[in-house]
């Protein structure tokens, strides 16, 4: 059995680290990486898209990756409450032309005794901005530098 600390009941301080934690993963957009931090039948709700299990977890993201080029992602904390944590987020990433774009959205979600995620509900917005406008910039894949400003310093 897989335990993916740090564990529920959250506190304010855990609840930034899961936060934190999932954001790390998805910025190495190694889609059985972040797999991992799921349920084995975990629950998804991704935009209009429903997926259940990692195997369908894995799909889902090997396709947004493959379309959402250099990717980088801020996710914060927005309320949490025992096994559940509600955050927002914003994304850029540009797509095979060029075009570059920010999305917008929320996620709610709710974790196993394990620490591991077994719902995921998400909600995202998009528009295309230019090259310049870019907020999310950092060095390759991986995770967000600590003195990288986060979204509420970026105004988002």
């Amino acid at each position: 059995m897989s335990i993916r600390p740090p564990l529920p009941p959250f506190t304010r301080e855990t609840a930034i680290e899961k936060v934190r934690l999932a954001e790390n993963g998805w910025n190495t957009r190694d889609a059985e990486k972040v797999a991992l931090a799921y349920t084995e039948d975990s629950w998804w709700r991704n935009r209009a898209e429903f997926a259940q299990g990692r195997e369908a977890i894995v799909a889902l993201l090997k396709r947004k990756w493959t379309r959402e080029l250099d990717y980088r992602l801020v996710k914060e904390l927005w309320a949490f409450d025992g096994a559940r944590i509600a955050v927002r987020f914003a994304y850029e990433y540009h797509d095979d032309s060029g075009q570059w774009y920010r999305a917008y959205g929320n996620e709610n979600w709710e974790f196993d005794e394990n620490g591991l995620m077994h719902h995921r509900h998400a909600c995202i917005n998009e528009h295309p901005i230019k090259a310049d406008e870019r907020k999310l910039l950092w060095d390759n894949s991986g995770p967000r530098p600590a003195d990288h400003p986060g979204l509420s310093s970026l105004g988002f």
